[in-house]
């Protein structure tokens, strides 16, 4: 008998990897101010519409920026965040803050800070930080998302779980999942049977950023995977069950037929139109992308 979680996914799969039946797309996603918006994170804003946070390179130096919306589709630019900063992943915590994780350089590692209100948010002012040790590897550990955060009553009383990747024996990237505990004690763990779900389809290079929501009861994730090693061609983006520890590749459908796909990260929210949606934002590198597709793509499709 298959596994209760299979025929949800199996719906999932389909919301996600059709991005021609998408009730909005953009690619090659830019804000107001015309940056790009590299490895977006869409959340639901709880005082109404959207926020986002994202990467842009500028004088080939990342820097991490927060932006709102009312469609999902068109973005207006409100503040820069951090510098030297990317892979960007934020959650709104049910007191009212917010709480931004991204990859920090130098010595490329996680970095964690604390909004205690939207308006704190929108202006750049973060009430805490915390800059995560390196533990499994002395190369490199980043593109953290944020599974969740629980405050007991508040974020200096709180445990927040965390994935992100680490640089295998500074070769490759593989997986790792965290706990930070009242915002300073940092623990992780390598995680290898996750590693294991995208190595069965014969991934050979990074196994890098992910993001996970829970869809008709079940948590399932989207996940990137290199076949080749520094062949950005090769990336894929997979869905995975946390029921059964399985991956399957994302067979994915763009208008022009781009192959290559990084950085998937997904919301389950409410669309513009009060139905219920996924809203899912992927990275086309060049390598695979057709014309006019590649860069930052960001759809939602109602359900």
């Amino acid at each position: 008998m298959a596994p209760p979680s299979d025929a949800p996914r199996a719906e999932l799969h389909e919301i996600i990897g059709n991005v021609t039946q998408a009730n909005a797309r953009r690619y090659g996603a830019r804000d107001s101010a015309g940056r790009t918006m590299d490895t977006a994170k869409l959340i639901q804003d709880p005082a109404g519409g959207y926020l986002a946070v994202y990467h842009t390179y500028i004088n080939g130096n990342p820097r991490v920026s927060v932006a709102t919306s009312s469609d999902l589709i068109n973005w207006t630019f409100r503040r820069e965040l951090g510098t030297s900063a990317s892979q960007p992943h934020l959650m709104a915590l049910n007191n009212g803050a917010y709480l931004i994780a991204w990859e920090q350089e130098p010595s490329n590692h996680l970095a964690f800070r604390y909004y205690a209100n939207r308006g704190d948010l929108l202006n750049g002012v973060a009430s805490r930080g915390f800059d995560a040790p390196r533990t499994l590897s002395s190369c490199a550990e980043g593109t953290p998302n944020i599974y969740s955060v629980t405050l007991s009553p508040d974020i200096d009383h709180s445990t927040i779980d965390v994935g992100a990747h680490y640089y295998w024996n500074c070769d490759r990237d593989r997986q790792q999942r965290g706990r930070l505990t009242n915002f300073r004690s940092w623990s992780t763990s390598a995680q290898g049977n996750v590693d294991n779900a995208l190595l069965h389809w014969g991934v050979g290079g990074n196994i890098g950023d992910r993001d996970a929501l829970n869809y008709k009861g079940y948590t399932y994730g989207v996940m990137e995977g290199q076949y080749t090693k520094n062949d950005f061609g090769s990336w894929r983006s997979f869905i995975y069950d946390y029921q059964t520890g399985n991956a399957e590749p994302l067979n994915m459908r763009t208008d022009g037929g781009s192959t290559a796909f990084a950085n998937p990260s997904f919301t389950a929210l409410t669309a513009p139109n009060g139905q219920r949606a996924i809203a899912v934002s992927m990275f086309l590198p060049s390598e695979g992308a057709k014309p006019g597709e590649a860069g930052q793509l960001i759809y939602y499709r109602t359900y």
